[in-house]
């Protein structure tokens, strides 16, 4: 098993069942009406464990970024971001179809989703709108 490749849990499985069917899905908290990201039981506001899963609209600015460039496995050098998803809820994600440069990457600059198939799994990424 390539350890870059994350594994679902009870908790992530509606995420990762999302992004096989290309779409980014966030748990949202019922009785609050927030998302929020990263899957867990409960509420992170609230504590509530009344949870639903909505499909995000797959839109996001970049927030902060580094530049690995000794990615494993080995290969070009990988953009490892903080996405501000448009629902309010940040999450970690790879940066594509960007040169991986500063000058190439400023903050706030509107991205948005796509799926790549990492070893069977489905990853979510973003790329500048239009980059499709």
């Amino acid at each position: 098993m390539n350890p870059a490749v994350p594994v679902p849990t009870p908790e992530t499985l509606p995420f990762w069942e999302g992004t096989a069917m290309g779409e980014l899905r966030l748990p949202w908290c019922v009785p609050c009406g927030a998302p929020f990201f990263y899957p867990r039981r409960t509420c992170p506001d609230c504590g509530s464990a009344e949870i639903e899963w909505r499909a995000a609209s797959g839109r996001a600015t970049l927030q902060s970024y580094i530049i690995n460039h000794r990615p494993i496995p080995a290969g070009d050098p990988l953009i490892i971001a903080i996405v501000k998803l448009e629902e309010g809820p940040r999450m970690m994600t790879n940066i594509v179809n960007v040169e991986p440069v500063p000058e190439d990457l400023t903050l706030d600059m509107a991205l948005e989703v796509a799926f790549v198939d990492r070893d069977g799994q489905s990853l979510a990424v973003f790329g500048p709108v239009g980059s499709w």
